[in-house]
């Protein structure tokens, strides 16, 4: 059975363009290949396909009319001169050389086709119109309707009648598919003859006009391959508009306190959210909102005034100032149980309980608050110190941060005018001092009851976190009035964020509750000692680089060539921590297991790394140039494992739009490990040394496109590809 994953460009919003810009390079149809050029296997799906004599065999003009194509030449030649690659030459270029004298002069617009960065929109536009001629059917129905397969041996597209609304009371889908497939071209430029099961035609690109257009692409575009910066514009016909303004808050340490594992699953799927919406052409604001207010910043500050070591703070900051706080926690817990032993035993604790460490504490925050000079400026030299150090880390995992925001940039003014109109619009009431909103009151049926009853305000007249929050979402819509703001947080989240977008609708911005989204995650288990502590991300980066810093001592001859074989150990077990993390779909927990994720075998860091390693040692060991792989005659790469390379090579483009609506980073880190496990297999037969130079060069072409795509997609998810190891 042939599954039916939606093509992920139906999904995304239609952006069509206007026919000036498509007019030299949309789709088109008129050249015919080898049908050996997919191998054995091919021959055996179909055996009476043969090779055309390109010396007596013409194209018919009623097969290429059926794209809305006139030719003006049919005559076909494409077997007689090998297609060689220049810079200037664009894929579709390269499609429309195999039919001389093709002219496009009749033009229809698909939505969400984009045949200047995704060769194979051309491909998916030929095929929609040929099968408009053959149905009956909209083309602008069927173009939506064509989908990916799950492997190759199943084909390249797939369609399935039911997705093309045929009227009621006809034939039976399955029945309709066998007429429509007997009545399929024989000889179509671009597409092998369908496949039927069921109600479902799989279709197989042909070999050699596919090679002949990704590869040049592929190798054009170098590390632009497959991004889509159109996606992101306001207006598709009117690029002086601009981009889309996106926000993406993640990560959100507290100040103070190492950078623990918990915070990693944000920071590596916030850094990747980041990557890819800039690939999408949005206008991406990271932000970190740290955790840099509130009494327990009090409670540092006496610690640091009773135990502080200013040459510590100066040297590691963040520990030193954990260990004072944990100091003075101990003392604090230790205070508080001893006053209340004495409260059982009927003393009086009022004095001890007005000059207790929690009280202090307390007092030392108001002053904050009131923002005494003197305290302000102990809490900004921990923060600063605490920034400085956390950029160190992020700069390890590729992640940057355009704002370092944080709870301490609300103001009080601001959290007291939102209490002041949640209580004139009547969304937050009083109970017993404090103020809280009954959902249940305000939304009918069982969300409302769902979203409980927060507080807003405490008795003392503290504004909570959630009151925070929303003053912070308002005041950003305002800074930069945003089309899109993330919030990448944890699922234990879920709740408070739910409730967050309410509140903001409740208050009367429904345009700004929409516009945000809650991008939630699982735990990472297995991440604390045996004593319950909790490991922290250093110690953790330290442990895992050692591992594989030991792994690369056992080759010596290859661990002499690394240049700086400490700073690859480092990377390698930096895709480790972030491989493993990503390889799950976000709201799964998954065990850290640092044996398995630092392994060679199997879809690891390690493993990816080790496949993009590989192919830049086969270059290196071919030793051409750029200007020789680009001079490459692609029509030489007629293998199965060559043009299977190249059939996962082109869906790239697809998988980075289909990745903008899963918003999962084991979306690409799939794909990638399905192509470097095709890439592997071929370099047997596919050898590089040994072979006839013309061979050497072709098949150089294809490891560098494959190198390239592997290169785009591990810098998508805030991997650094190392090219020794």
């Amino acid at each position: 059975m042939f599954s039916l994953p939606v093509r992920p460009s139906a999904l995304l919003p239609c952006l069509p363009r206007s026919r000036s810009l498509l007019l030299h390079r949309h789709f088109l149809a008129g050249t015919r290949t080898l049908h050996s050029s997919f191998g054995p296997h091919f021959q055996t799906l179909n055996p009476s396909i043969r090779k055309p004599n390109p010396s007596t065999e013409k194209l018919s003009p009623s097969i290429l009319s059926r794209t809305g194509i006139t030719v003006t030449c049919n005559h076909y030649n494409s077997w007689q001169s090998p297609r060689r690659y220049t810079h200037s030459t664009t894929a579709m270029e390269q499609l429309q050389k195999q039919v001389e004298g093709l002219n496009l002069n009749a033009i229809t617009e698909f939505p969400n086709c984009y045949p200047d960065v995704n060769p194979l929109d051309v491909y998916r536009a030929h095929l929609a119109n040929v099968l408009t001629e053959v149905t009956g059917v909209d083309k602008n129905i069927i173009y939506p309707a064509l989908s990916w397969t799950q492997s190759l041996d199943k084909g390249d597209l797939v369609l399935a009648a039911p997705a093309l609304r045929l009227p009621k009371g006809g034939p039976k889908p399955d029945q309709i598919v066998q007429d429509w497939a007997a009545k399929f071209p024989e000889n179509d430029p671009l597409f092998e003859k369908p496949h039927v099961h069921s109600y479902f035609m799989s279709f197989f690109f042909k070999g050699t006009p596919l090679v002949n257009s990704i590869l040049p692409t592929i190798l054009q575009k170098g590390k632009t391959f497959g991004t889509n910066p159109s996606l992101g514009l306001k207006d598709p016909k009117e690029p002086s508009a601009g981009r889309k303004k996106i926000i993406v808050e993640f990560s959100s340490p507290n100040i103070a306190k190492p950078f623990h594992a918990g915070h990693l699953r944000s920071t590596i799927i916030g850094g990747f959210l980041g990557n890819l919406y800039e690939g999408a052409g949005w206008d991406v604001t990271r932000i970190n909102y740290l955790g840099d207010w509130g009494k327990q910043y009090g409670l540092l500050a006496l610690a640091f005034e009773k135990f502080g070591d200013e040459k510590a703070l100066e040297q590691d900051p963040i520990n030193h100032l954990f260990q004072l706080y944990v100091r003075i926690n101990t003392e604090m817990t230790e205070e508080k149980e001893q006053i209340a032993k004495r409260k059982e035993a009927g003393e009086d604790v009022t004095e001890v309980e007005a000059n207790s460490l929690d009280e202090q504490a307390r007092r030392y925050f108001k002053k904050m608050t009131d923002r005494d000079e003197k305290a302000l400026a102990m809490w900004k030299k921990f923060r600063d110190l605490s920034i400085v150090r956390y950029k160190q880390t992020y700069a390890r995992l590729n992640i940057h941060f355009d704002e370092y925001s944080g709870e301490s940039q609300v103001s009080e003014a601001d959290m007291a005018d939102i209490g002041k109109q949640l209580e004139e619009k009547k969304i937050s009431k009083e109970d017993n001092g404090a103020q809280l909103i009954d959902f249940s009151e305000l939304v009918p049926g069982k969300e409302g009851k769902r979203l409980e009853k927060p507080l807003v305000r405490k008795r003392d007249g503290t504004a909570l976190y959630l009151t925070r929050d929303i003053s912070e979402l308002l005041a950003r819509h305002a800074k930069y009035n945003f089309d899109k703001m993330i919030y990448v947080v944890a699922s234990a989240q879920d709740l408070h964020l739910k409730q967050l977008f309410k509140i903001i609708e409740l208050l009367g911005h429904k345009d700004i509750a929409d516009k945000c989204q809650h991008i939630n995650f699982g735990l990472v288990l297995g991440m604390s000692t045996r004593k319950g502590t909790v490991k922290f991300l250093d110690d953790i980066l330290r442990d895992v680089a050692d591992k594989m810093h030991e792994t690369m001592r056992k080759n010596e001859d290859k661990y002499n060539q690394v240049e700086n074989p400490e700073a690859v150990a480092d990377v390698l077990g930096i895709s480790s921590v972030m491989v493993q993390d990503m390889t799950g779909k976000r709201i799964n927990n998954y065990t850290f297991n640092m044996d398995q994720m630092t392994s060679f075998e199997g879809d690891t860091g390690p493993y990816l790394q080790y496949a993009h390693a590989r192919v830049c040692s086969i270059k290196r060991k071919a030793g051409l140039s750029d200007e020789e792989i680009a001079s490459a005659d692609f029509s030489l790469l007629t293998e199965a494992h060559a043009v299977n390379i190249v059939r996962l090579l082109a869906q790239w483009p697809d998988v980075f739009s289909n990745t903008l609506r899963t918003l999962e980073p084991t979306t690409v880190l799939a794909y990638l490990f399905k192509m470097t496990h095709a890439l592997s297999s071929s370099y047997d037969v596919l050898r590089i040394m040994g072979s006839e130079p013309a061979v050497l060069k072709a098949r150089m072409a294809l490891y560098e496109a494959a190198h390239i795509v592997l290169g785009n997609g591990m810098r998508l998810l805030g991997l650094s590809p190392v090219e020794r190891m």
